[in-house]
């Protein structure tokens, strides 16, 4: 997700997929929150739904390809010159294979609880610790 330009909420997707007990996270490779960790994710383009958006990040971040199913999480991130809004989907692979491109430096999968020993963006703190 690069920074909006715009003085008003952007909205944001992103695919906690889940495979037995890992979660698949990414590092972030740009601004904002570059070098922390999220689930993949970005911005919606027009005329995108919100669950086809999911599916286009998770491809373009991680090489693999997600079946998106229900909302896992709804929450914001706001910092200095940027909100989003964002919404999180269930999701599961399909296809591909693991390889971290498009913005993100690293992919990979871990525990919850290694999950939590990394540095992770305040959503997901919010997402692991009590909804995931």
């Amino acid at each position: 997700m690069t920074t909006p330009t715009t003085d008003r909420p952007v909205v944001g997707v992103g695919a906690l997929v889940r495979s037995g007990e890992r979660y698949l996270l990414v590092q972030r490779g740009k601004e904002p929150r570059k070098g922390l960790w999220a689930v993949p994710g970005g911005k919606v383009e027009p005329g995108e739904t919100l669950k086809d958006a999911a599916a286009r990040e998770v491809r373009e971040e991680t090489g693999l390809e997600v079946d998106v199913g229900d909302v896992a999480w709804v929450g914001d991130a706001i910092g200095d010159g940027y909100h989003f809004v964002l919404i999180d989907f269930h999701a599961t692979v399909v296809g591909g294979e693991l390889a971290a491109s498009d913005d993100a430096a690293d992919a990979r999968w871990v525990t919850r609880n290694e999950a939590l020993e990394l540095p992770l963006t305040d959503s997901m703190h919010e997402l692991f610790e009590g909804r995931a």
